[in-house]
């Protein structure tokens, strides 16, 4: 079997060598493993592939006996996650992602789409998907999320992706999948937050222009990042040929941050990413 490992904790002499050392003793092999230590908190960070045969809770147990209290341990078999996407009206991003699902690109089985529009349901369902269209038209915004929410139980995802899904989530829905929901924002954060970035970006006369993926919090576009990327620019791009130009960036940082949280290379710390390539 195929596991990953991931801890975080305060720093100590020897962190390595013990977690390693009981690896071997349980007769596992570690096919990659990368460290990490944030000196300015004192803060160690570590994953690990392992193969072999092992007992879950035994080892979380040793684990557990050699680091310190306040450590985090996550400790599962390495496969596909499972996903609900999110969406409006733009197809880039979902088509990218559905395309990639299609060809098992994408290491997560998207299980259902969302969407609070039905432009793209025909497009989506070429695919055989599930796709449930929940409108927002003059109902309020929690009686909305009331309503997602109870689609979401029914498949119990591990993430929801928001791919160009143009609504702002109320702090309880986010609370309650906390670092689970992955958005792609059309502008390279901190800047441009919020709506119309290009329009922004063009008024204010950038020579670059990008797109970020983050996690969602309570803070619009203010989340942990994840990855980012930027393309050139100039005085010749009205704010539509950057928004043409931006989609193409958008795709490409969403799908490269949807492969390093699926493949559980994240640590999401004080509002920031610690990440393994």
């Amino acid at each position: 079997m195929h596991y990953i490992l991931k801890i975080d904790c305060p720093d100590q002499k020897g962190l390595v060598h013990g977690i390693s050392g009981i690896l071997y003793a349980s007769g596992l092999n570690i096919t990659e493993t990368e460290e990490f230590v944030d000196h300015e908190k004192n803060q160690f960070f570590m994953r690990s592939e392992v193969v072999g045969k092992l007992n879950r809770e035994e080892m979380l147990e040793k684990l557990s006996g050699l680091l310190p209290p306040s450590s985090n341990i996550q400790l599962h078999e390495k496969r596909k996650k499972n996903i609900i996407v999110f969406i409006t009206k733009e197809y880039h991003c979902i088509g990218d992602l559905l395309v990639r699902h299609h060809f098992g690109e994408l290491n997560a089985n998207i299980q259902a789409i969302i969407s609070n529009h039905a432009h793209l349901q025909g497009f989506c369902e070429k695919f055989n998907l599930p796709f449930h269209r929940v409108s927002a038209e003059k109902i309020e915004r929690q009686e909305h999320e009331t309503k997602i929410s109870k689609i979401i139980d029914q498949y119990q995802p591990e993430f929801l992706v928001l791919a160009k899904y143009m609504r702002i989530l109320t702090p309880e829905f986010t609370h309650r999948y906390k670092n689970k929901i992955i958005n792609i924002h059309h502008s390279f954060l901190p800047a441009f937050v919020g709506a119309k970035p290009y329009v922004q970006a063009f008024t204010r006369g950038v020579k670059l222009i990008g797109a970020t993926a983050h996690f969602v919090n309570d803070n619009l576009d203010e989340g942990p990042i994840i990855t980012q990327d930027v393309i050139q620019t100039n005085h010749k791009n009205d704010s539509k040929m950057m928004a043409r130009a931006g989609r193409d960036v958008e795709k490409i940082v969403l799908s490269n941050a949807l492969r390093l949280v699926f493949d559980d290379r994240v640590f999401v710390y004080n509002n920031k990413t610690i990440i393994f390539q």
